[in-house]
């Protein structure tokens, strides 16, 4: 019974370990790449997880191949806060993505779709004047409204733009703006189709054009809610894998005390 716990708390961490380093490599890897700034919601979690992972399986492989009690109890100690911050952060992202969820976005763009449908925590957390400035920044470096086609109507609009092309690079649909070209549009004589602080908001200047509307906001804020709730599915996996994990944790370290194959076993 020694050697199967052993073997299989042997066998789950190198396999925790294997995905630790794929989480950090990969966050390595969204790090380099060019939109690395817009990535930074998705990247920073899943260092930081990929870290404590790492952390984990070296002091349980330390504990079961070695079969030192003492580093088993310090690890079930971090698996078991690691357990406790991976459920927390789960249920956290499963609250700040999921209110008013079900609202589909219409074939008019982001008009049915408002900032009251995101939660109040996310809201604040993306759209304050200090992170807006950050994140419009980066979509300004990545050239996002720039990778465009210069092609005209609306066909191409509904069918080729992604939600955050079609929130930030251009005005929305119902102000009844004509296009020049993708991110060159000139607004009616008689002024905006409907009275709309977007209409109001939208430039012809590369830098700005639809960036401060509440459309890009939006756009970011869909993305953002994507993100961690692939982070959410990834945890709850994780946090399956570890529970388990912790389980047969339990059971090695009750053989190893009972046993007594270190002196610093710990008595019961």
């Amino acid at each position: 019974m020694v050697r199967i716990s052993n073997g299989i708390i042997t066998l789950l961490n190198i396999l925790t370990f294997v995905i630790s380093v794929a989480a950090i490599g990969f966050s390595f890897w969204l790090g380099t790449q060019s939109n690395a700034p817009c990535q930074e919601t998705l990247r920073k979690p899943l260092l930081f997880l990929g870290l404590a992972l790492l952390i984990v399986s070296l002091l349980g492989l330390l504990g079961s191949c070695c079969r030192l009690s003492f580093f088993m109890w310090i690890y079930l100690l971090v698996l078991f806060l690691l357990i406790v911050g991976l459920a927390a952060f789960t249920i956290f992202t499963v609250f700040v993505t999921n209110k008013n969820v079900g609202k589909a976005l219409s074939g008019k763009g982001f008009g049915e779709h408002r900032l009251g449908d995101y939660s109040r925590w996310l809201q604040n957390y993306v759209i304050n004047s200090e992170n807006w400035g950050e994140v419009k920044n980066c979509l300004v470096d990545v050239d996002l409204c720039q990778h465009l086609m210069e092609k005209k109507g609306k066909e191409f609009y509904v069918h080729n733009l992604s939600l955050i092309q079609s929130g930030c690079c251009k005005p929305p649909a119902y102000c009844g703006f004509q296009s020049k070209n993708a991110t060159y549009w000139i607004a009616p004589k008689t002024g905006p189709a409907v009275f709309d602080q977007d209409c109001k908001i939208w430039s012809n200047v590369q830098k700005e054009l639809c960036f401060d509307c509440e459309s890009c906001k939006i756009a970011v804020l869909d993305n953002i809610k994507k993100d961690w709730r692939i982070i959410a599915i990834i945890n709850s996996i994780i946090l399956v894998i570890v529970i388990i994990v912790y389980s047969i944790g339990c059971c090695a370290l009750r053989s190893n005390s009972y046993r007594g194959y270190s002196k610093y076993s710990v008595p019961a």
